[in-house]
């Protein structure tokens, strides 16, 4: 009897489970967004945005290989890297693979460290890996707020912000990381200083045109790819680079051309009631941050919109 009913109703079984299944799929939507948890969001789920790939679209790499500077020809002297020395170990981390990786999940002599870099922004950030006492790697989520990427820790797939580094979503919402300094430079610049650094291989295990830059000439448009919160002010350009730096809630940024400006290879500032010692290479366009007693301060660098987008009460440096 009951199979004679199925027989001539299935289509109202299969409207049944049909309307089922979209009503899972709706309800996983409403709390998720590429696979991730958003139930919890410290920001704006609305202001999440896709930036196109899905979760893991864009491969972080995990198992890096390096080469010598000898063997280092997919280098130029004027290319731009990504730079840290820890330990006595130094690496450096082309753009031209960052543009298509974003991360890199490294390590020496045991310190876990994640490189990340978001095109959109031109922020290069680098974190410890190590959370809570735990080691985690870190991947591309696919996901964007305030044009920046959002990464996720494959431990807990908790969302993490770049640039104001501390968790958005997830298990580990709240959270923030640790930021470590590192240099954005040329590769000239670098190599003389640290000889024996190595350098982050085109052998990925990923297929790539490293030679090609997929966000050429965005640097020099005013134009963004994704909606911020905060316009920022017209008195620079959108794109133009600032190192950003943060004491107890007070925020400044530096663009680049006030530095320039400001004509002085090394410069003391006060922060909210700090002395930092600010050295600026107007050649390869590079800025390092000591506190007063000589320790380098991970500041971030980036683009005067997307500082701007997070901290609209920033103050700015200006010469003279």
């Amino acid at each position: 009897m009951q199979l004679e009913w199925l027989k001539k109703n299935r289509i109202l079984v299969l409207s049944s489970l049909l309307l089922g299944v979209i009503a899972i799929l709706v309800s996983k939507i409403a709390t998720s967004d590429n696979g991730f948890d958003l139930s919890n969001a410290t920001i704006p789920v609305k202001q999440i945005m896709h930036g196109g790939p899905p979760k893991d679209g864009i491969p972080a790499i995990s198992n890096p290989k390096f080469v010598s500077v000898e063997q280092a020809s997919h280098v130029s002297s004027s290319d731009r890297i990504v730079g840290i020395t820890l330990d006595g170990v130094s690496k450096a981390y082309p753009i031209s693979i960052l543009n298509w990786h974003e991360i890199v999940n490294d390590e020496v002599n045991g310190q876990h460290f994640a490189i990340t870099y978001c095109p959109l922004c031109g922020t290069a950030v680098a974190f410890d890996a190590e959370i809570g006492g735990e080691v985690t790697e870190f991947g591309v989520s696919g996901l964007l707020y305030n044009s920046d990427v959002l990464l996720y820790d494959r431990n807990t797939e908790s969302l993490w912000s770049q640039i104001s580094s501390r968790s958005v979503a997830g298990k580990l919402v709240g959270t923030e990381l640790v930021r470590l300094p590192i240099s954005h430079t040329t590769w000239q610049d670098w190599e003389n200083k640290y000889p024996d650094t190595l350098v982050l291989s085109e052998e990925t295990g990923h297929f790539r045109d490293y030679s090609r830059d997929p966000y050429a000439g965005y640097e020099k448009s005013r134009s963004l790819f994704f909606a911020v919160n905060n316009q920022a002010p017209e008195s620079y350009h959108p794109k133009e680079l600032i190192i950003g730096l943060e004491v107890n809630g007070t925020y400044r940024a530096y663009p680049f051309i006030e530095l320039d400006k400001n004509g002085k290879s090394s410069f003391t500032d006060n922060l909210n009631g700090k002395d930092f010692t600010i050295n600026w290479d107007s050649e390869n366009r590079a800025v390092s941050i000591f506190d007063s007693s000589g320790k380098e301060i991970a500041g971030i660098q980036g683009f005067w919109f997307a500082w701007f987008a997070f901290h609209p009460e920033t103050e700015v440096f200006q010469a003279g």
